[in-house]
């Protein structure tokens, strides 16, 4: 497999977010899925709609999420969808929560933990989809970034709890932390093929590596970030946009990058991206600095 392209930009703008998709050279056709982080109620990190408005209404999208596996603010669609209200998520965009009527089924032929997956049933109504992550920390998987959105992240809130319990049909909110971790973060990457299989070559991805926390969007209470933001990358390829903004966090120079590093270490992170290497993408890629051009 060739190098993948991973295009990157210091500069955290809202024009540079568009600019560096348009250096990927693609265009994703018809109806396009944007997926986000809505950010659970409390969070303080998550990536503000504002900012994101420049490249969601270049590639004319809907914002789309799904519902969780654990109580908050985001378990119901319609506390859900309170909440993007209250994020402001519908004052710029048209937002659509995947699951909100029901299930679909995408099947994993040759997953290796998982061979089936489920999303929201809304997700047929899409054409394409443009991955819009925010790469930080997370307690269970480490890291959050392009392969996370993909399964945990577009997975329904029923997916989503069979992903965390590794395949258990009727598995429970307590079972989701009792899985081996290696089998827990190779079932997130069975659920994100079956994505990649059902959009094929129409995704792109970007990630924006910044309020670098060690903990996910999807803590009400989470810590401040550990460091200072790094910048953005764009790829059409998950798993090597995953491995650049893990190895620009540990070529980075600024203090407090240890405490990021320990918490992706200490939950085998790095597994994630093995695991995914030549199954939905490759970790081999060409960073290349749209600024240096």
């Amino acid at each position: 497999m060739e190098k993948a392209k991973v295009y990157f930009t210091k500069e955290l703008t809202p024009e540079k977010i568009v600019e560096l998709y348009k250096h990927l050279g693609v265009e994703l056709k018809g109806k396009v899925a944007v997926k986000v982080h809505s950010g659970e109620e409390g969070n303080q990190n998550y990536l503000k709609p504002e900012f994101l408005k420049p490249m969601v209404d270049y590639v004319n999208g809907t914002i789309v999420e799904c519902n969780t596996a654990y109580d908050g603010a985001r378990d119901t669609t319609e506390k859900h969808e309170k909440l993007m209200e209250k994020h402001e998520w519908t004052k710029y965009f048209q937002v659509d929560i995947l699951d909100a009527k029901e299930d679909l089924v995408l099947e994993i032929p040759n997953g290796k933990v998982l061979h089936k997956n489920y999303v929201g049933k809304n997700i047929e109504n899409y054409d394409s989809m443009l991955v819009l992550s925010h790469f930080k920390g997370h307690p269970m998987g480490g890291y959050g970034g392009a392969i996370k959105q993909l399964s945990i992240g577009v997975a329904s809130s029923k997916g989503k709890r069979y992903i965390h319990c590794c395949g258990q049909e009727n598995g429970t909110y307590e079972d989701m932390f009792k899985q081996d971790q290696l089998t827990f973060l190779d079932s997130m990457v069975d659920a994100a093929s079956s994505v990649v299989n059902y959009f094929k070559n129409n995704m792109a991805y970007i990630n924006l590596i910044c309020n670098l926390s060690v903990d996910c969007d999807c803590c009400a209470v989470a810590k401040d970030p550990c460091m200072k933001d790094i910048g953005i990358v764009a790829s059409t390829d998950p798993v090597a946009i995953d491995a650049a903004c893990i190895d620009l966090i540990k070529n980075s120079e600024e203090e407090g990058k240890e405490e990021l590093l320990e918490r992706i270490e200490s939950r085998q992170g790095y597994h994630t991206i093995e695991s995914a290497n030549n199954k939905i993408g490759t970790k081999e890629y060409e960073l290349i600095d749209i600024d240096a051009l």
